[in-house]
């Protein structure tokens, strides 16, 4: 069993690495990024495009600086011609034919990234989404249009926002006749970023802003679940590989232990020879003969046999090689699981009784030290190992000859 239990140790080691190993695999999948500036060669495709308050009668100016791939850069002037001045500067996303287009990007729901400015202050996000009740393809006024607010200085601000907290504005359920109540967005069907002003922009007044390390971060639990049934099967698959090779073993265990004690319990036939010493003969032939008595003890031998204490306990140390107690254990053990094992119909207890033990739970105590489970366990291994039967004990201890 000690070699089963190696093994056993082993593998479970080797399976905790290996759940230890998909876990960290899993819960990283599980948090999806995607980097869009600066932006990744096999990456999402865009480009940039800007937008003034021009169309609608005003005079703001915006001046998108050099298209780099790494950060987007303007500088702006708000002019206050129109009542509600706004710039702003875009990611527009493309097809695979360099067509626009729109990108699925419901499992994000945060974005973050460095926005500086000059002179401090707020300035708009907004994303661009397709509704295919309402939406005219290309007309951006007509995409759901959520966004929000966020801060920027000279020296750069981190900022993070939940894409599922964005504020669509009313004016544009006016526009397209909506309910307000109509707030809910998704985010499937994206076709643009927007970066532009605030209303607390200065007027009149040249400003510049900045960002850049845009990402997109998201959840997909479809990886957790994966996780969780592989590591449910691998350790329900190790639970019944342990039950089933534990069983192998034990089984395999107790057979070895049956046939180790055969020679033992019958005073090693193997090599026995004629004992020329009687009183040893007298010894060992009586306590063969009186094992079953639930009242025998070392006291009991000095008194029948004549021999002395420290005879008896020579006698078994030197043949045996253990001590009275334990021989009379041995000797009462191993007829006990011959029993189980043939005897089908015999309850433990009457086991217990006929082989000595007037206390069944200390019987089970002792069966379970000796062969490492209970008598039934015993008895229903037994019975799957039947092409062994023949070579479990099928006669009482053998009695020596008295040949003095």
């Amino acid at each position: 069993m000690q070699e089963f239990y190696k093994k056993a140790l082993i593998a479970l080691l080797c399976l905790v690495v290996a759940n230890a190993l998909l876990a960290w695999f899993f819960i990283h999948q599980s948090f999806p990024t995607l980097t869009l500036l600066p932006a990744e060669k096999d990456g999402v495709r865009w480009h940039y495009d800007t937008y003034t308050d021009v169309a609608t009668g005003g005079a703001s100016t915006i001046r998108l600086h050099d298209a780099s791939r790494e950060r987007l850069r303007y500088h702006f002037r708000l002019s206050d011609k129109s009542e509600f001045p706004f710039v702003s500067a875009q990611l527009e996303m493309e097809s695979a034919k360099g067509k626009q287009g729109v990108v699925d990007w419901s499992k994000y729901h945060t974005i973050t990234f460095v926005a500086k400015c000059a002179p401090a202050g707020s300035m708009t996000f907004v994303v661009n989404t397709f509704d295919d009740q309402v939406t005219k393809p290309g007309y951006y006024a007509t995409y759901r249009s959520p966004g929000t607010y966020f801060s920027c200085n000279e020296q750069g601000v981190p900022v993070s926002l939940d894409l599922a907290r964005l504020y669509i504005p009313d004016w544009w359920f006016y526009q397209m006749k909506l309910d307000l109540s109509h707030q809910g967005y998704k985010l499937d069907k994206v076709a643009r970023l927007v970066f532009g002003t605030s209303p607390t922009n200065p007027r009149n007044v040249d400003s510049y802003f900045e960002v850049g390390e845009v990402t997109l971060h998201g959840r997909d639990y479809r990886y957790i679940s994966a996780l969780v049934i592989i590591i449910l099967s691998s350790w329900a698959a190790f639970g019944a590989w342990f039950f089933l090779a534990h069983t192998r073993a034990l089984m395999a265990s107790l057979d070895s232990k049956m046939k180790k004690d055969l020679p033992l319990v019958a005073y090693r036939q193997l090599t026995l020879e004629p004992y020329k010493d009687k009183e040893k003969a007298n010894v060992l032939r009586y306590i063969a003969t009186n094992y079953t008595n639930t009242e025998l003890d070392l006291e009991c031998v000095v008194n029948e046999t004549g021999a002395n204490r420290n005879k008896v306990n020579d006698v078994l140390k030197t043949e045996l090689g253990m001590t009275f107690t334990s021989y009379l254990n041995k000797l009462r053990l191993t007829e006990a699981a011959r029993l189980l094992s043939e005897k089908n119909s015999a309850a433990v207890a009457e086991i217990a009784y006929s082989v000595g033990y007037g206390n069944v739970s200390y019987f089970n105590k002792l069966f379970k030290e000796e062969y490492g489970c209970t008598p039934k366990a015993f008895r229903s291994l037994a019975s799957q190992q039947e092409q062994h039967a023949g070579s479990l004990p099928s006669e009482a201890p053998a009695v020596p000859a008295d040949t003095a």
